[in-house]
């Protein structure tokens, strides 16, 4: 007799779906998902034993435990004496979606989403550090289709390393974090163990300022 689907709460599908793409994701913790998820979806126990490459009684082992208890019940059990288990897979879940406008902030502080879902700072800090989660790390990356690219770094480079006799270079760059600006690429979302990416290059929205000469402020 083929078990009845099993019946997710709202949101939880979301949730495993984020543990299957999560890179980093303890594999134990993979297959209580993929097993959870194929149950939902009507699939015998003998089939999802057989696609996830686990026993029948592992199968029924986390049906049962998600019925029991939600996603907060595929964590390991609590010994004796233990704190309660928080939901880790809301927290990451959470983590990894961009703060509300409301909160103006770019990326969460565990003290922000303590607040946001009603737990302690230090418990979301835990829970980052299991994870190797830092949303406020950001990595840039940059992709050239330049074919005189090389030439160009080496050129830059070699006047660095080797510069003319009694000559002094000098770098000047701006504050691009100042300005209105927007990504040629879209963002890589950060996941666990992996900062947020984004890409090396911009565009540019506020309008150029002209500064005048010493020549020009004088006549004025």
């Amino acid at each position: 007799m083929t078990a009845p689907p099993l019946a997710l709460k709202t949101g939880d599908d979301e949730r495993l779906e984020q543990v299957l793409r999560a890179s980093s994701a303890p594999v134990s913790l993979v297959m209580r998902a993929r097993i959870v998820l194929l149950a939902s979806q009507g699939h015998s126990n003998a089939e999802i034993a057989r696609r996830v490459g686990v026993s029948g009684p592992t199968v029924l082992l986390w049906r049962d435990r998600y019925r029991a208890g939600g996603l907060d019940a595929l964590g390991d059990l609590p010994r004796s004496g233990r704190p309660l288990v928080h939901d880790e897979l809301a927290v990451l879940a959470a983590t990894m979606t961009a703060p509300p406008q409301r909160l103006g902030v770019t990326h969460w502080s565990s003290r922000l989403l303590g607040d946001e879902l009603g737990v302690s700072f230090a418990t979301i800090a835990r829970i980052w550090r299991k994870w190797n989660v830092q949303p406020w790390r950001i990595e840039t990356f940059k992709f050239s289709t330049d074919p005189e690219l090389e030439a160009k770094i080496r050129d830059v480079v070699g006047l660095y390393l080797n510069p003319p006799e009694r000559a002094v270079v000098v770098s000047i760059d701006e504050k691009s974090q100042i300005q209105a600006l927007d990504r040629t690429a879209p963002i890589l979302p950060l996941r666990p163990g992996i900062p947020a990416q984004q890409t090396h290059d911009y565009k540019r929205y506020a309008d150029a300022v002209v500064m005048p000469t010493a020549a020009e402020s004088h006549d004025s």
